[in-house]
């Protein structure tokens, strides 16, 4: 049997799109989009390497001193472990039974072993002050599954994120110390997810919020002493509470489950500029705007074993097998403070500061367009992020001619503001990369980087308070929940460029 949500589905795709778990920078960055920048924990932006300056900073391009082509893979290893995990079926502390603990799987991995990322960008040199580039690259992207029992199941069990861009983009040198980028970026992203909803509780709190009003009538006629809506108030009252007992033997029995799906282009842009201060020194400012999605999906709810008392009342409700809905949502600028220090001969120092507009993500309105009642069906999420900073340091050092090694540390603050708006699909908290790497030069026109970076990430708690379930039109059945969140990755980058000169 399929049915379909009309009021919360939809959300948990969004949730995906602006905070799919850990795409291993702050909020839903991917976090490294190439191996050269990888390699000093992404503190070498004003370096100007290769043509991975695209996403870095466009302006790069015009200091590159020939056509070539970069090609990128990175292995992301992750691992976030949740443990002494609890949840309640929603509302039955109101019932006569009390709070009713969610059964199931308190702890696991919820992580894939290995998630592969490529990337490509080109250069073409149209002369000695232009040159055009085009970068295709995995901005964000991630899966993660809990088990299909976990008692943190109603609140989102599985998910997928893909995610890739397109950014053409020129740079031209208006001297010899400054020089421009512009890029245009477009931008798709596909989601999938499973969700789980506890329709046998919905329906039990349905019933039992019928016997209330049943007693109220009742109440009310006794008042009014008319003994023929007396012995009616009597009568709808003890179908009301024999309707209650049938449904209070499916709270936590009785469930389904959607799989979701959702995707959208969306386009920006971005800009970079690089100042030359001597032959030493060397600084740059990298921007990226704003992108404006408006998400499209669909969900199917399914369930093996729904009894007709509960199919009855979501039939009543007017819900259909398959329903459309859209969100528009903004992915957050960010921008870049860059330096690049050449110690001597064989030593170059890099430096970055990146602020990101994650407030941008407040809350998300979703509009659904199957009309209930002569109304639409909305929904509102609210993470409530934070601007957060990045600060990173790294160096290069040349050991010989071909072989160049590299290193970096970045500290980077999660946007998530306490364990309350803590998403337990994006259990973020700050993190500290160390990275190391090398770039090993030969015949001129070949290039190979290697990198490896480990992220230690804060633990985490997420406390997350039940949905508000005051209808049976909300099936978005989240009872209040908790648990503890281990996190880490390891990321290993493999990169060529081959010069044509």
């Amino acid at each position: 049997m399929r049915f379909q949500s009309t009021v919360k589905p939809l959300a948990f795709v969004v949730l995906v799109a602006m905070g799919s778990s850990h795409a291993w920078a702050s909020g839903y960055h991917f976090g490294t989009q190439s191996v050269t920048a990888q390699s000093t924990a992404n503190a070498a932006g004003a370096e100007a390497a290769d043509a991975t300056t695209i996403f870095t900073n466009p302006a790069g391009l015009s200091k590159l001193d020939s056509h070539q082509i970069t090609g990128a893979v990175n292995a992301v290893m992750p691992t976030i472990e949740y443990s002494n995990a609890q949840a309640n079926h929603i509302g039955t502390e109101r019932l006569p039974t009390g709070a009713v603990a969610v059964s199931g799987s308190t702890s696991g991995k919820i992580t894939k072993n290995t998630v592969v990322a490529p990337h490509v960008y080109g250069a073409y040199k149209l002369s000695d002050d232009v040159t055009l580039g085009l970068g295709v690259y995995v901005p964000f992207g991630s899966e993660t599954e809990y088990q299909k029992d976990s008692v943190l199941r109603y609140n989102m069990n599985r998910l997928g994120l893909k995610t890739i861009a397109i950014e053409p983009t020129i740079a031209f040198k208006a001297n010899e110390q400054h020089a421009f980028g512009v890029g245009v970026v477009a931008q798709h992203t596909s989601a999938k997810l499973r969700k789980y909803a506890d329709w046998g509780t919905a329906s039990a709190l349905t019933a039992a919020n019928a016997v209330a009003q049943a007693r109220a009538n009742l109440a009310s006629a006794q008042a009014s002493g008319d003994a023929t809506a007396i012995v009616a108030a009597g009568q709808a009252l003890q179908a009301a509470g024999s309707a209650y007992q049938a449904a209070a033997a499916n709270v936590g029995k009785v469930e389904g489950y959607a799989k979701l799906k959702g995707d959208d282009w969306g386009v920006g842009y971005h800009l970079g500029y690089l100042y030359d201060i001597n032959d030493k020194a060397r600084v740059g400012i990298n921007y990226r705007s704003k992108v404006k999605h408006k998400l499209e999906g669909t969900a199917n709810w399914q369930s093996d074993s729904l009894p007709a008392s509960v199919l009855a009342q979501f039939d009543a409700a007017g819900y259909k097998a398959s329903e459309k809905a859209r969100v528009e949502i903004i992915t957050p600028e960010s921008a870049s403070l860059q330096g690049m220090y050449r110690a001597s001969d064989r030593v170059n120092l890099f430096g970055d500061v990146t602020w990101t507009r994650h407030s941008r993500f407040k809350e998300a309105n979703l509009l659904f367009e199957n009309k209930k009642n002569g109304t639409r069906d909305t929904t509102t999420i609210t993470p409530n992020w934070r601007n957060t900073y990045r600060v990173a340091l790294g160096g290069s050092y040349q050991h010989s001619e071909p072989l160049q090694l590299r290193a970096g540390v970045a500290f980077d603050q999660s946007p998530v503001r306490n364990a309350s708006y803590r998403m337990n699909t994006l259990p973020d908290g700050n993190r500290v990369w160390f990275s190391l790497g090398g770039k090993y030069s030969f015949k001129k026109r070949h290039e190979i980087d290697l990198a490896y970076s480990h992220i230690h990430i804060n633990d985490t708690r997420n406390s997350s308070a039940a949905a508000d379930l005051t209808n049976i039109k909300s099936v978005d059945t989240k009872g209040a929940s908790s648990a503890n969140f281990k996190n880490y990755a390891n990321i290993v980058g493999a990169q060529y460029t081959y010069r044509f000169k």
